[in-house]
């Protein structure tokens, strides 16, 4: 993976790269551990737009620079680029990611080189496909800052490793690390830490010789079949989420979060 330059354009912070029949989507600002600005998540539903419109892609990889996968949301940045006024960079960007990744009709698969964390850890869990690294560490942690998951999370997870998993997950927010995601199937595999993009984008490159139309009909099939609707879950989340974004326990756990100390929720 590239060194990140401090002087980085918007443009830098997305490194777009083309392998064959591969495209490697990589988001780059580590010194955020790659949270997640409007911005970038412009750009990253304008990559996944031209992946699923440019046929000599066949197969996405996404994946962060610097040791992180991504770690959510990047408040500091949000309040300053939207104000208090979340609800439409929720629906139109973060929610427009998770539903670009799923109606992709190309495999997407998302490498988690580090933490992935709150609506990084959803951002994840909603590719097809996650490989690790000894470096790997998922986490719901919406809890910690007074929050709920409002990135699919509620119909990604308990999919992924079972009701009971996911709600301990849930309602701890704890992080999980690299062999506890593998028993769980949060990843299917754990790479080296030194051939992780290699091994990848070599993964991915068997994937991308696969017929399209097949590919596009297994994930059309697959997620068409599960119980339940993404859009119902994105709907409920918006709406506990954007009631949760005017609590006194939000501040309460942004403030902690900022002071690097434990948050004291009160309900309220």
């Amino acid at each position: 993976m590239t060194a990140h330059d401090p002087a980085a354009s918007i443009e830098d912070e997305l490194l777009i790269a083309t392998t064959g029949a591969v495209r490697l989507l990589s988001m780059n600002r580590p010194r955020t551990r790659n949270g997640l600005t409007i911005p970038l998540t412009e750009r990253l539903l304008t990559a996944l737009g031209e992946c699923a419109a440019d046929g000599a892609v066949r197969a996405v990889v996404l994946t962060g620079e610097g040791g992180a996968f991504s770690s959510g949301l990047d408040f500091r940045s949000a309040m300053e680029q939207a104000g208090t006024d979340l609800a439409p960079h929720l629906e139109r960007n973060f929610h427009g990611m998770v539903r670009a990744i799923r109606g992709l009709p190309k495999p997407v698969i998302a490498l988690v080189d580090g933490a992935a964390a709150g609506f990084g850890c959803d951002l994840a869990l909603a590719c097809d496909v996650r490989l690790g690294t000894a470096r790997t560490r998922f986490g719901e942690i919406f809890i910690k800052r007074g929050l709920m998951p409002d990135g699919g999370g509620t119909f990604h997870l308990p999919r992924l490793v079972g009701l009971g998993n996911a709600m301990h997950l849930l309602l701890s927010g704890d992080m999980v690390g690299p062999e506890e995601a593998l028993r769980l199937g949060l990843v299917t595999r754990l790479l080296p830490d030194d051939s992780a993009v290699s091994d990848t984008l070599e993964y991915a490159a068997r994937l991308a010789a696969g017929p399209p139309r097949v590919h596009a009909w297994i994930k059309r099939a697959v997620y068409g079949a599960l119980d339940g609707s993404l859009e119902d879950a994105l709907a409920v989340e918006k709406g506990g989420q954007l009631e949760l974004l005017r609590s006194a326990d939000f501040l309460e756990g942004v403030a902690a979060f900022l002071e690097k100390r434990e948050p004291s929720f009160r309900g309220e």
